[in-house]
This record gives structure tokens, sequence and C-alpha cells, in this order.
């Protein structure tokens, strides 16, 4: 039986390479980029370039240099083959986006776009270069399927450093925000199957983003700090006001202790009838999670979703938003996606994209192998009669004083 396997993860492998072959134009560059990739998914200690090379049976490190630095290629057009291999092998009808940033400890002040600041990778700051990335997860598996550097304005205004790391003239500044709103784009434009989108807050407090996703009409469930103003005032403020009634229980995935149960609570805003028209098609939504262990922590979000969709959805669609935090750890920990020693801009995205490839490859081996666990079930309480308003089977929140003067709040 391990022969088997090992004949069919030889297969899909090089499979795989032939897939990306032609965006690599020379021989010797595609047999470099193999050992490369061969390397990441080897089991190597520290995956650096010497220790890529010894596994690859090279005397030094300088031919698996060459694919990061002076070689000729676009790991955009790596990424979008990455893209439809996702898609192919991990696509559904019930696939999620999610947008996180990770941290990569850095020394020194060379490497591009590097600087003191706050890694959530760390939990504080740190002398660090920090990268935007999408996810995408199914019932099927999940992977990385874009990113992107992050630079600093201590970056951006500076035009010689910029060049000396090699950072494109036309690079300018770009808050996280931006790049999400970038990579989301791509991934709509792309063959992946996107049902919903999620992130944490630094990116659902966002309104332009929620707003783009809104007039694409794709569906999405973004945290927001607790000081986010709705339709119905403050977050917070309209979900303290929520009767117990209107809690429920629901798992919200499986996590290494089994499923995530917490108590939440949803209710429907008002329609804008600017935005939205005479018969609306989505419904927007404030959701809230509780502790059950720690009723004070609260964790807030804003939904957009087809008018029939139900709470157990949102909450399923939450609970995705965990997958990419699953994704970094075993791109880091099993393909080196933190282990590279490039400075220069090109050589951060060709060793993220590579890395990124070779993740994928591991998830569609465990999709194919059906040890990828499919959205958890949901547990919920039945609801009983409540003094919030309801309507239908759900809970409605009312407008705020006048609807029209909190269109703008709400953004």
């Amino acid at each position: 039986m391990q022969d088997v396997q090992v004949d069919v993860w030889s297969t899909e492998i090089e499979e795989l390479f032939l897939r990306i072959g032609h965006r690599f134009g020379r021989v010797d560059l595609r047999r470099r980029m193999r050992a490369y990739v061969r390397g990441l998914l080897g089991p190597v200690g520290r995956k650096n370039s010497w220790q890529l090379a010894e596994h690859a049976g090279h005397a030094t490190p300088h031919g698996l240099q060459n694919p990061l630095s002076r070689a000729r290629w676009n790991p955009d057009d790596v990424r979008d083959d990455l893209q439809e291999y996702v898609a192919e092998r991990l696509g559904g009808p019930d696939g999620v986006l999610i947008v996180d940033d990770t941290g990569f400890l850095k020394k020194g002040t060379v490497s591009a776009g590097v600087q003191r600041q706050y890694s959530g990778t760390a939990g504080r700051t740190e002398n660090c270069q920090i990268g935007v990335f999408a996810a995408y997860a199914s019932s099927r598996g999940r992977a990385l399927v874009d990113r992107e550097l992050y630079l600093p304005k201590s970056w951006t205004g500076d035009r010689d450093r910029c060049r000396a790391a090699k950072i494109p003239d036309d690079r300018d500044f770009a808050t996280k925000g931006d790049l999400a709103k970038n990579m989301i784009q791509r991934a709509l434009a792309s063959p992946l199957p996107i049902a919903w989108v999620t992130a944490d807050s630094a990116y659902g407090q966002e309104w332009r983003l929620r707003r783009m996703l809104e007039e694409v009409g794709v569906s999405y469930v973004l945290a927001v700090p607790k000081s986010q103003h709705t339709l119905a005032g403050r977050i917070d403020f309209a979900i303290a006001q929520a009767p117990d009634d209107a809690w429920e229980s629901h798992s919200c995935g499986n996590g290494a202790k089994g499923p995530r149960v917490y108590d939440w609570a949803a209710a429907k805003l008002p329609s804008v009838p600017d935005l939205d028209g005479e018969n609306p098609t989505h419904d927007r939504w404030v959701l809230a999670r509780r502790s059950l262990t720690r009723p004070q922590e609260i964790a807030y979000y804003l939904a957009y979703a087809p008018t029939d969709t139900a709470v157990a959805e949102l909450v399923r669609v939450a609970g995705a938003r965990w997958a990419i935090e699953e994704c970094f750890q075993a791109a880091k920990n099993e393909c080196g996606l933190d282990e590279y020693e490039v400075r220069r801009y090109p050589g951060w995205y060709r060793h993220i994209t590579l890395a990124m490839l070779a993740h994928t490859f591991l998830a569609a081996m465990a999709a194919a192998a059906g040890t990828e666990k499919g959205a958890a079930e949901t547990v919920p309480v039945p609801l009983r009669p409540s003094p919030w308003r309801k309507s239908g089977d759900s809970w409605q929140l009312t407008a705020r004083h006048h609807l029209s003067a909190d269109v703008s709040s709400a953004r």
C-alpha cells in the first residue's frame, strides 16, 4: 500500500510540474524549480538554500538560488496556475475565500518591506515583513491561493531604497485592505468557485471592501471591532440589547479538541433602498459569537447573504476563517513558507509562490485520500418567543434614528 501511495504522489507531482512547466522558459530552469519544490516537500530540517541543495544532491546552493534571483519567470503566472489547480482539486459550491496576514521575523533593514511593526503571528511589535494572503476553503480542503507583500510608507517613500530591493517603480503605498481587495478581485475573476468571503476585523471594518463585495453580489461574513457602526447603532450596543432567547449554540467547525461550540446571536438589518432596490435579493446581518465559558468574550461580525440564508450557514462561514491559520501553520511547518533567505522583492514573491505550490499539492493529496474533514455540522438550540423583533424564522433589528442618516455611519 505504501508503494501505491508513493506512485500516486509521484504521478500527481509530475502532473503539477507539467501544468506550470511552460512558465519556466529553459530546461535547466524547470529542473531547478522541480528540485526546489521537491526540497520544500522533502524531509529537510530547515529549508534554506544550503539544506535544499544538499537534499537535491547539489554541491552548492547557487543552482537553487537561481530560480529566486537571476532567472526570468513571473510568479504571478504560477499563482494563476495554482488557483486553477485548487479550483479543480478543492473547489466546491460552499467555497470560502479567506483573507488574513502573517508576519515573517527578520534581522536588519534591507529585506523588502521590513521594519518594526505589529505582527499578529508574534503577538507584538517586531522587526518583520508582513504578507497579506488569501486562502480558499471548502468541504474538500483548504489552500493558500494568493499573496502580497505589504510595503510600509518608510519603504514606498524612499525610491532609492526600493530600487536597491528591486521593488518596481510603479509599486506605490497600499494599505493591507487595498492589497486584500486586489486579491479578492483576482480570485473572483479566477476559476475558483467562491460563494463567500470572510476575514478578521482588520479587513472587515473597511466599508469599501464590504461595498465592493455587495456590488458584485458576493456574500460575506466579516469580523468587525466592537465599535463598528451599523444601521442599528454601534454593534456592541445592539448586541448587548439582545435577549437571552436570541442566543443559539452552534458549532462553527472542528478544532484540535473537537467541535468549536459558541453561543451566537444574529439579526437582520433594515434594507437600504438606495443600495438594494425595491426587491432585495440579499440581507445584511449583525452576528455575535460569545464564549460558553467566558461570556464576556464576544466577537462581532457583519454579514451579507442571500435572503434565504440560515444562521447556521453564517456561523459556518465565520468559522471558516480559522482555515487560513491552519494553512499558515502547515505551509510554514511542512513547506518552508517562512524559511527563505531572499532579501529582494522578486525573490520574496518567487519563494512564497513555490512554497504555496508545495502546500497546495499536499492539500490536494490529502483531499484525494479523504483525510480532509467536511464542514462541521451545527448544533442549534431551538428558538423560543422573545421580545426582540422577529419576522419569520429570523431576528431583526430596527434602525436607530432615521435610516438615511445612518447610511454614512454604517460605512
